[in-house]
C-alpha cells in the first residue's frame, strides 16, 4: 500500500455479545474465546489489526468480560484497552461509549469473525477505499454464495460505485456484511443515547450517500452457530490437506 494512504491507528473490537446461537458452547465461555485453527477468534482479529499497523485496540466487554480481559492481558504486540458495559449497549451504543478512546477514523471489527485475505489484506483494501472517498463508513462484504457456513438471504446490493442498498423484504441480496469496517467518528453525531444498533447509523449514511461497501476477495467464515463452526473447521482442515 502507498505510504500516502493513512492507516487507522486505532480499532474497536466488539466482544460484548452473548453469542446465544452457539448454544452450550457459550454457557461458560464468551464466543470471542472459541478457538479455530488453535487460536481464539479474538486473537485472530487482533493479529490482523496488528499486522495492518493498528497501534491500539479497544475491546468492549459485557458478557463474561473478565475472561476476555484475562485472556488478552498478556499480549504485547498491540496496546489493548477495555471499554466495559454494565448493560449491553449493542453495536452502535458500544462504539459510541468507546469513542473517547478512538481516533478520528478507526477500524471496527466483530470479535467473532474469521477471514482469509486475498492478495492484498482486507484491512489495507478498506483503508485505501476509505481514503479515496468521502464516506462516513466503509463496510467489508462477502458474496453470500461464497460465505462458508452462511445460509441467510444476504444484506446488501452494491452499485458500480460501491454504494450499498439494503435488501428489501423477500429479496435475496448478493452481499453479506462481513463484520469488518472503517468508521469516521462523525458517523456518531446526534446518535442516540444508550443501547442501539449501528444499523440505525448505516441507514442514515445510506440516505446521505455516505456509506460505502467493498467486496472481500478472500475467504470469509460465518461462525454464528455450532454448525457454522464445524463447517469452518472442516474447510480449513481441507486447505491444510491440499497443501
Amino acid at each position: 500500500m502507498s505510504k500516502n494512504i493513512p492507516i487507522p491507528e486505532s480499532a474497536i473490537v466488539l466482544a460484548a455479545g452473548r453469542g446465544k446461537r452457539m448454544g452450550a458452547l457459550t454457557d461458560a465461555r464468551p464466543k470471542p474465546l472459541i478457538e479455530i485453527e488453535g487460536r481464539a477468534l479474538v486473537d485472530h482479529v487482533l493479529d490482523r489489526l496488528a499486522l495492518a499497523g493498528v497501534k491500539r485496540a479497544v475491546v468492549n466487554l459485557h458478557y463474561l468480560g473478565d475472561a476476555i480481559e484475562s485472556h488478552l492481558k498478556p499480549r504485547r504486540d498491540i496496546k489493548i484497552e477495555f471499554s466495559r458495559e454494565e448493560e449491553a449497549l449493542e453495536t452502535g451504543g458500544g462504539i459510541k461509549k468507546a469513542l473517547p478512546l478512538l481516533g478520528e477514523s478507526f477500524y471496527a471489527v466483530n470479535a467473532d469473525v474469521f477471514w482469509l485475505d486475498g492478495k492484498i489484506p482486507a484491512l489495507a483494501r478498506l483503508a485505501r477505499k476509505f481514503a479515496h472517498g468521502n464516506q462516513d463508513a466503509v463496510l467489508l462484504m462477502q458474496r453470500s454464495t461464497t460465505a462458508v457456513g452462511y445460509e441467510g438471504p444476504g444484506d446488501f446490493f452494491l452499485d458500480p460505485m460501491g454504494l450499498p442498498r439494503r435488501r428489501r423484504e423477500r429479496e435475496i441480496a448478493p452481499q453479506v456484511f462481513a463484520g469488518v469496517e472503517i468508521l469516521h467518528r462523525r458517523l456518531f453525531e446526534n446518535a442516540p443515547e444508550g443501547a442501539f444498533s449501528i444499523n440505525l447509523l448505516w441507514d442514515r449514511a445510506i440516505e446521505q450517500g455516505r456509506l460505502g461497501g467493498m467486496v472481500h476477495d478472500g475467504e470469509w467464515y460465518h461462525i454464528g452457530t455450532p454448525a457454522g463452526l464445524a463447517s469452518a473447521s472442516e474447510r480449513l482442515t481441507s486447505h491444510r490437506i491440499e497443501r
